[in-house]
């Protein structure tokens, strides 16, 4: 059967050469016995673990060296698709010769990244790449067969995006270290959701209890609300709050006062008004979204002088970054 029956054309080609030839050639896949441990004068450890997201498998063996806690060979058996064959095999190759300890610290970018042609082109098109996230799951049940602990023991944190690898801590610091706002940025600085998806919001392969749209809206709140504190407090000591240091509530009434003191009686004279929509920061601008009424509505000034000066008022009064766009 020819590969375009099994996978459309295009979608084939994002596969890397390495995961084709392992899909078809894998090169651990096997059993290890009881004698091949003896054999070796190890320990043999033998680890399951099911993928929910798509109904895949994998059994890893392991015979450990009891005095070192080297791994001294492995293998494993894949009940799923091609994509899991060629990650199972990459991990496994990965597990040969490390310690316990040290194949805990495999993550699935690792094996991603092993199953790479070029460092910067994915193994795997991103659909797909839910099917090649159980080897640091299948890895810790091993070690925890092995030391006699719960798989629960090497999980230092919770773990959002599975395969990036991404705790729900590295995310929250992130947004707030660096003021992100949306998804696609906590994408960017994380790899959070660049995959298989289903961490960004409901609906994805499975339930989880964390997804990238709430863990940012939570954070973004909790910043607010620790901006409003300060402010408040400054406002109490008689410190003088900077435009940029006020919350987006306080920026908008900031404005609408400005407005009113020095813009808007010009206007109502000439039998027009204005009113403010939005307000949205814009990396080094704050973006101020306005609707003309009245009369100003259909002035040919309404896009000229008369938004050039409502701008240089609001840029002279609180901001010199203020940008005023009309709707």
């Amino acid at each position: 059967m020819a590969k375009q029956d099994l996978i459309g054309g295009s979608i084939w080609e994002e596969y890397s050469q390495k995961v084709q030839e392992l899909m078809n050639n894998p090169k651990n896949q096997g059993e290890l016995t009881e004698e091949d441990a003896k054999r070796l004068g190890g320990e043999l450890i033998v680890a399951d673990f099911g993928a929910e997201s798509c109904g895949d498998a994998v059994r890893l063996y392991w015979i450990v060296d009891p005095k070192t806690d080297k791994i001294l060979d492995a293998k494993f058996k894949s009940f799923g698709c091609g994509t899991a064959i060629a990650s199972s095999d990459t991990m496994v190759e990965l597990c040969k010769g490390k310690t316990v300890d040290e194949a805990v610290k495999i993550t699935n970018i690792d094996v991603e990244k092993a199953m790479r042609d070029t460092p910067e082109t994915p193994a795997v098109p991103p659909q797909k790449m839910h099917c090649s996230v159980m080897a640091y799951d299948v890895i810790k049940k091993a070690a925890s067969l092995y030391k006699g602990v719960d798989m629960e023991s090497f999980e230092e944190e919770i773990i959002v995006c599975e395969c990036a690898r991404v705790s729900l801590g590295t995310i929250r610091e992130v947004i707030k270290l660096n003021d992100l706002k949306t998804v696609e940025e906590i994408t960017d600085y994380t790899k959070a959701g660049a995959f298989c998806k289903s961490c960004i919001k409901p609906g994805g392969h499975e339930e989880r209890e964390y997804y990238l749209v709430d863990i940012l809206a939570d954070v973004r709140k909790e910043m607010e609300e620790e901006k409003l504190k300060e402010t408040v407090e400054k406002q109490a000591s008689g410190e003088e709050v900077s435009f940029n240091d006020m919350t987006l509530v306080q920026k908008i009434k900031a404005i609408d006062s400005v407005i009113d003191e020095s813009v808007r009686q010009y206007l109502i004279m000439d039998g027009g008004n204005m009113e403010v929509l939005d307000v949205k920061q814009n990396g080094q601008y704050t973006d101020v979204y306005i609707r003309y009424l009245g009369a100003c509505s259909g002035c040919a000034s309404s896009t000229t002088g008369t938004l050039y000066a409502i701008e240089s008022v609001l840029k002279e009064k609180l901001d010199p970054n203020i940008r005023v766009l009309p709707i």
